[in-house]
């Protein structure tokens, strides 16, 4: 079968990189990063707390986690909505008795329908991020711009009045993107995007106007990436964060400061027989000195600190 022509099409077909927005760098060539107290690696914790609808268009794809059997889909919708009835409950306990600060990644119309939630985040001082308007509401290349736009100034006017918070960190649905999307990001006073999985350190991206950069949000070593999509058992997940730690903390010594990034699903580390595993996974990190435990934006700010 011949692909269609525009299978191969791109803005900036080329040798290299298919895209401008930032140079290649190799990580173990750059100036060290340097955490406060000297830490080796800084613990970035991001649960996300999302809303799937009932009946998705699905629309130009299903996000992972979407529904799967024909409307109504009470069995896939219960089981996320558990997440953020239960499980978030969970994981907060455990942040709490950790004393470990988290980004938490809205999509707004739970901070509409849940504010709670919204409420229980800020009032222990963490980070907003913001997480599209739902787990439906997609970027995705060929959407038209201004719907684009409108679709991240609706999410970013919601998580911010009703926060209180800049919001100036954002996690695309799916991690999904348009060529516009950085663009629109930067404009609207976003310092920080996660949807890029290239790298263990920040790094500057270009755009039409304000600076933008990329944090190392893990998919790697998302519960769901682990756990759902490679159907590894929960002491699996435990393994591989320790071993990704051991090599970080290591490379630290020599190479200067990095980021372990852990994403948590509620809907799956929430879950009774799986909590454990994710307070065992942060207790490894923990039982290490020279861990800074800390929020995007505070990465970032000391990231950008260190590189003068």
């Amino acid at each position: 079968m011949t692909l269609p022509a525009e299978f191969l099409q791109y803005p900036r077909r080329r040798h290299g990189m298919d895209h401008d927005r930032y140079p290649y760098s190799n990580l173990f060539e750059r100036k060290p990063a340097v955490w406060p107290g000297g830490a080796k690696v800084a613990l970035w914790v991001v649960p996300a707390l999302e809303f799937f609808p009932l009946n998705p268009t699905g629309q130009p794809f299903k996000a992972p986690g979407s529904m799967v059997t024909p409307y109504p889909d009470f069995r896939h919708y219960t089981t996320r909505d558990y997440g953020n009835r239960v499980g978030i409950y969970r994981i907060f306990k455990v942040l709490d008795e950790l004393k470990i600060p988290a980004s938490v990644a809205f999509n707004s119309v739970v901070a509409e329908r849940y504010p709670a939630l919204l409420e229980a985040v800020t009032s222990r001082g963490w980070e907003v991020i913001a997480h599209g308007v739902d787990m439906d509401t997609l970027h995705y290349g060929g959407q038209d711009e201004a719907e684009e736009a409108k679709q991240i100034d609706a999410a970013l006017a919601t998580l911010r009045t009703a926060s209180g918070q800049p919001v100036t960190g954002w996690l695309s649905p799916a991690k999904s993107q348009s060529f516009a999307t950085p663009d629109l990001l930067a404009a609207r006073g976003v310092d920080y995007v996660c949807d890029w999985v290239n790298d263990d350190l920040p790094y500057a991206m270009q755009t039409a106007s304000a600076p933008l950069y990329a944090m190392p949000h893990s998919t790697e070593l998302s519960d769901r990436q682990i756990l759902i999509d490679y159907h590894f058992s929960e002491d699996e997940y435990v393994e591989q964060v320790q071993d990704a730690f051991d090599c970080l903390y290591t490379e630290a010594s020599e190479y200067g400061g990095r980021v372990l990034c852990l994403p948590v699903i509620p809907y799956i580390s929430g879950l009774p027989y799986r909590i454990r595993a994710f307070r065992r996974a942060l207790d490894y990190v923990l039982g290490h000195e020279g861990v800074w435990a800390a929020t995007g934006r505070d990465i970032l700010t000391e990231w950008q600190r260190s590189q003068g």
